[in-house]
């Protein structure tokens, strides 16, 4: 059950966006898998930044530059802190997950020995397999591997160990599947890759925004996020990387900002973690970022996973009672998604009559087509939930339902 102290209805008022109206239906937003909404307090700070502050970062001496430039080093220092990783300098700001991706990728792979095997995941969001795939495709020798699941969407842990080998030079999986639910076991699997001496990369993407993730715990080489889905600004990302590794990868980008001194004889670089951040930044969206964070820390993120977790108990509960449910990613340690088909209903044709009845869900192949086509199946509808969401909303969800489902059979 929620904490006595969880009051949905005073976060729900922190969210304008909330109060709207789709086709003159309460607006029930369950798409926050894909983006989570923005409490006014990160939308205030966006505003403030561009009304108040703006000037480039690290290249000016005066005022309004070194305010902005100590915004944005504030919010290096709270991501430090928010996943426990040791320094700022192994902090990296990207445009997003996929971005902090492709940049392990390309740097980090380029480091990798001759006939080097990559294992990746069945379950893997589009993210963490076409930047693998580039890499391959420039260097032909490298292959990759893949873990496949069982029929709740657990990932086959005995496949995964038995695919280690003396070529295995990288192991990247994500944190909580974005269509199936599934919280993987990254501790067991990270230990294990490390006792093969094969570096980690986790996509946590689906993670941070609803448990607690300390990066000196898990021993990951690498974990990736987005500030979109925890409440905060787009185009804003995380990388996290060991100290170890960032130092001897080579830069993904040349530019401004990540050099120490540029002549045509020659570039040195810039020191961590600036190396990584050719050009200007976000860094309104980044100064930002710390609202967000503060939004998740004054509820708790224990307390958000509490009420997140009952909403997608009844709601999974009420939707068995539905004839012909079928339900994806049934594992016993589940994050807030339900990806599901009713009978042969096309996912789009569902999608769209919720949404007239103010319902926003997920359509589609969530940028996980292998993962579909391990399933048999195009795509699904997705629900998923946050901080915000209410038992009412997960009622009038089952409703819509009851109303569309007969039109569509």
């Amino acid at each position: 059950m929620p904490m006595m102290n969880y009051d949905v209805q005073e976060i729900r008022n922190k969210f304008p966006i909330l109060s709207r109206r789709i086709d003159g239906k309460p607006l029930i937003y369950l798409d926050n898998t894909a983006t989570s909404q923005t409490p006014r307090s990160v939308v205030d700070a966006v505003s403030s930044g561009y009304l108040d502050f703006k000037a480039n970062v690290h290249r000016g001496v005066h005022t309004l530059s070194q305010e902005a430039t100590e915004l944005q080093e504030e919010c290096r220092r709270r991501v430090r802190d928010y996943i426990s990783a040791a320094s700022v300098e192994e902090v990296i700001f990207t445009r997003g997950t996929t971005e902090a991706i492709n940049l392990v990728a390309s740097s980090f792979g380029s480091l990798f020995p001759y006939d080097g095997e990559i294992i990746l995941t069945v379950m893997e969001h589009h993210a963490n397999i076409v930047p693998w795939q580039l890499l391959q495709s420039r260097r032909p020798d490298l292959k990759i591997r893949v873990v496949d699941i069982n029929d709740i969407g657990e990932l086959k842990l005995d496949d995964y160990r038995n695919l280690f080998n003396e070529h295995t030079c990288m192991a990247s999986f994500c944190h909580v599947s974005n269509v199936l639910g599934t919280v993987n076991p990254v501790k067991e699997m990270i230990d294990y890759a490390h006792s093969r001496g094969v570096p980690v990369l986790v996509d946590g993407a689906q993670a941070v925004p609803h448990m607690k993730v300390d990066v000196k715990y898990l021993d990951c080489d690498f974990y990736v996020f987005s500030s979109h889905k925890m409440y905060g600004p787009t185009g804003i990302g995380v990388l996290y990387g060991k100290k170890e590794h960032l130092l001897r990868m080579p830069p993904y980008q040349g530019g401004g900002e990540m050099i120490a001194h540029v002549s045509f004889d020659g570039t040195t670089f810039a020191e961590l973690p600036f190396k990584f951040e050719a050009g200007t930044p976000d860094f309104v969206g980044i100064g930002a970022f710390p609202k967000a964070l503060d939004f998740i820390e004054d509820i708790g993120i224990g307390n958000i996973a509490v009420h997140e977790h009952e909403l997608m108990e009844y709601a999974g509960t009420r939707m068995l009672e539905i004839p012909g449910m079928r339900i994806f990613g049934n594992a016993p340690d589940k994050s807030a998604v339900i990806s599901f088909l009713v009978g042969d209903i096309h996912h789009y044709d569902m999608g769209m009559l919720l949404d007239k009845l103010g319902v926003e869900v997920r359509t589609g192949h969530h940028c996980a087509q292998p993962l579909m086509q391990r399933l048999g199946i195009s795509g699904t509808v997705r629900a998923s939930f946050a901080a915000y969401n209410t038992l009412e909303e997960v009622d009038a969800f089952i409703a819509a339902l009851q109303r569309v489902i007969p039109i569509l059979l």
